[in-house]
């Protein structure tokens, strides 16, 4: 079966420019697991999130359909990478105490990945899926980014993004859910690692293929005057959607 790659082409910039996810989230997800043996954290691009749950589990496999997002992947001791799809990671049954989705939820089957979990969570195992929306910087700034993804973007978004716009509340999520405290993505960027974080949008890839040319210096040139120094950095944060629950037995 094929998957809906938008991130391959430019896996080396993805793993550059991304936002690393919070301490508090992932503290958070890894609590509630029934134990810390093994965690699948499944669409796992470069493994932001994989060796963040190395730090609190004693092995985490790392699985990923995209063998170039797999090749530019953090190493660590007790991560195990993988190229697999949501449907069939290899594991035992029963085997898991966790299974964590950062970001890629949206792209996946989720009905075969939400059957894939059934069958290597342990009784009371723990599914935690989230996304982050878009980011958000100061009111002026806000608005020239929003002119940008709905404008200057409009129709390169895959409408997958729809979710990721709803930070995961549109989701079938047919688990016992329980109420997950409030998260924040947050990072201290200068303008031009601002824009090396919006040039890995799918979208902006998708513009350059329909239309062979980048949309990104119009962006630049709107928000160059917005941000100031170019070398100086601003606090950017970003909302995250979290959906997590256990197994129903």
């Amino acid at each position: 079966m094929s998957f809906k790659d938008h991130f391959s082409g430019h896996s080396n910039r993805y793993a550059q420019a991304r936002p690393t996810y919070p301490t508090a989230l992932i503290e958070y997800v890894a609590a509630q697991a029934p134990g810390r043996s093994l965690a699948w954290d499944c669409g796992a691009g470069n493994g932001q999130a994989s060796v963040l749950l190395a730090e609190r589990f004693a092995q985490v496999l790392a699985t990923d359909a995209s063998a170039q997002q797999l090749a530019h992947a953090m190493e660590h001791p007790r991560v195990t990478y993988r190229m697999a799809r949501e449907q069939s990671c290899g594991l035992a049954d029963g085997s898991a105490d966790l299974v964590t989705v950062a970001q890629a939820a949206h792209w996946f089957d989720l009905e075969s990945f939400y059957r894939e979990c059934r069958r290597v969570l342990r009784p009371r195992g723990v599914i935690a899926i989230w996304c982050y929306g878009t980011h958000r910087v100061d009111p002026a700034i806000d608005e020239a980014t929003r002119l940008f993804y709905d404008g200057t973007l409009d129709g390169c978004w895959p409408p997958e993004r729809a979710m990721v716009d709803a930070l995961y509340r549109t989701l079938d999520f047919p688990f016992d859910e329980f109420i997950a405290p409030s998260f924040e993505l947050r990072c201290d960027w200068s303008l031009d690692q601002l824009l090396g974080y919006i040039e890995t949008w799918s979208a902006v890839q998708r513009f350059f293929q329909a239309h062979g040319r980048s949309p990104m210096p119009d962006l630049t040139n709107a928000l160059t005057p917005l941000f100031g120094d170019p070398a100086h950095v601003r606090a950017i944060s970003w909302p995250v959607g979290l959906r997590a629950g256990r197994v129903i037995t």
